[in-house]
């Protein structure tokens, strides 16, 4: 079985399988979708492309899949310019949202169609189907229709489809979309395993930021046509590199106020209720100027010890199972969101009591 390499940088020392090379996409001359981008795709990597509505994810998988063109710039796949080659030359597999599988054909007939049309042998397409029937955990339902599956199911054929004739690589756009929570947590983690088990390169196009940080080996934050940053999931959650990628990608608080001193990686920003906290700065961070502190609510504690110690009053708290998450007002009227565990905020009961919060000074991140 081959090994995906889990390199979090950005294909450094890894011969990628693609690459895109300055490349922008306009459909008019006011709409600008992908703009000089330029990406290595390392062989055998889980690559998210995640971002909001808009951001050019989808474009960017629809260049690499043939199906758009881009306006400048190249893509290369294993060195080979393919920009103006099409899709059925390109050997990758697609899947989509809404499944595209034919309704008249059985399961068998769906996934066995792109070898027919490669023109496999009868025998070796029967056995590759039968593999990729397995693959997918639907080894006995190779003669319904696809009306007859739910809507897990049907993803499944159209996951083992774009698989059974073994492409260089699989793209796949929003393809959980319409499934309910529970499934499609189930077919997150289905889909990695068949792809630990395959060692093909996935590229996964989503707006889901769990999905995103569940599957992938990197992820590449997209906005306004631009990666803002790809990595590791760990390190676009814990390091992000902008406001933008710290607020997309899960929850944060944001404090601003005004850096007072920088000096080794680190800095403190006044904030408005005069409190001095200290965090690690980021590109560009001064000494007088403004700024943000940005931390996770699961980072800020209630009990005390060392870090930065900060009070405010309870506004509210609200009880979710695992976690309690408290609204707390600063004096300078900024807000702050907390997630503790039920036994850290059993003692807050009422709104308006004092809450001593601390925040570590490596789980606070000081942005422009």
């Amino acid at each position: 079985m081959n090994q995906v390499n889990r390199n979090p940088d950005n294909a450094v020392g890894s011969q990628p399988i693609a690459s895109f090379r300055s490349v922008s996409k306009r459909y008019d001359s006011n709409c600008l979708v992908v703009d000089d981008l330029d990406l290595d795709i390392v062989r055998g990597e889980f690559l998210t492309l995640l971002g909001p509505s808009g951001s050019g994810k989808t474009t960017t998988l629809m260049m690499l899949a043939g199906f758009e063109w881009p306006t400048s710039g190249n893509i290369l796949m294993d060195g080979d310019d393919i920009t103006g080659l099409p899709p059925y030359l390109r050997d990758m597999g697609v899947v989509f949202q809404s499944y595209a599988l034919f309704p008249h054909m059985t399961i068998a007939e769906n996934i066995e169609f792109p070898l027919a049309v490669r023109k496999i042998a009868p025998e070796e397409r029967r056995r590759r189907v039968a593999e990729a029937l397995d693959l997918v955990h639907l080894g006995s339902y190779a003669n319904r229709y696809p009306i007859q599956l739910s809507g897990g199911q049907q993803q499944r054929v159209a996951l083992a489809r774009s698989l059974v004739y073994r492409p260089r690589m699989v793209l796949m756009d929003e393809p959980l979309g319409a499934l309910d929570k529970a499934l499609r947590e189930q077919m997150q983690l289905e889909i990695k395993q068949i792809h630990q088990q395959m060692g093909i390169t996935f590229v996964y196009v989503t707006h889901d930021q769990d999905e995103a940080l569940t599957m992938s080996d990197r992820v590449a934050v997209f906005h306004q046509g631009k990666i803002q940053q790809i990595t590791s999931p760990v390190e676009i959650y814990k390091r992000p590199r902008n406001r933008f990628v710290a607020t997309f990608l899960g929850e944060t608080n944001t404090l601003e106020g005004l850096v007072t001193q920088c000096a080794e990686g680190f800095a403190d920003i006044q904030l408005s209720c005069g409190s001095i906290l200290r965090g690690r700065a980021g590109e560009g961070v001064v000494s007088g100027a403004k700024a943000a502190l940005m931390v996770r609510p699961e980072s800020i504690g209630v009990k005390g010890g060392p870090g930065n110690g900060l009070r405010g009053r309870l506004v509210d708290q609200h009880f979710h199972g695992d976690h309690i998450r408290l609204h707390v007002a600063l004096d300078g009227g900024q807000a702050l969101q907390l997630k503790v565990k039920p036994q850290e905020g059993a003692e807050l009961r009422q709104s308006g009591e004092t809450v001593a919060m601390t925040i570590q000074e490596e789980d606070a991140l000081i942005l422009l």
